[in-house]
């Protein structure tokens, strides 16, 4: 029955979008595993959307899959063009933690990836724009 189904929810895992030091025209994404335990099989599916100029635009989907990602640490997903935050930027992340499936959307809406919204990441040792 639903009822018995556990309605389990995704905290302490992050998506942080950081600056990199020696380009402007790109940033990185990482996924950051801010739990106490070790996320598995963890798929991430990335695609940026938005109108351009009057004309709706996609980016192309990507997929990555990580077979770990150890306690209290970041990965590198992908590198991202910075003429793409005009655009809503999604991630659709899955993983399993205890025997048990999870996933969540992060949504990086238009304009929100700027240095303006750079916060501490200790799990990177850097600073980024970060959505939990």
């Amino acid at each position: 029955m639903l009822k018995d189904i556990p309605n389990l929810k995704v905290t302490d895992v992050a998506i942080a979008i950081v600056p990199r030091d020696d380009e402007e025209d790109f940033w990185d994404v990482y996924l950051v595993n801010l739990k106490d335990k070790p996320l598995v099989n963890v798929l991430v599916r990335s695609q940026g959307y938005g109108e351009v100029e009057g004309v709706e635009r996609r980016t192309t989907t990507l997929r990555h899959l990580f077979e770990h990602i150890a306690p209290q640490t970041g990965v590198k997903i992908e590198p991202i063009q910075t003429r793409v935050f005009h655009m809503t930027n999604e991630y659709w992340i899955s993983f399993t933690l205890d025997d048990y499936l999870y996933e969540k959307k992060f949504f990086f809406v238009p304009e929100s990836i700027t240095k303006d919204y750079l916060s501490n990441i200790p799990a990177l040792g850097r600073q980024g724009v970060v959505i939990k």
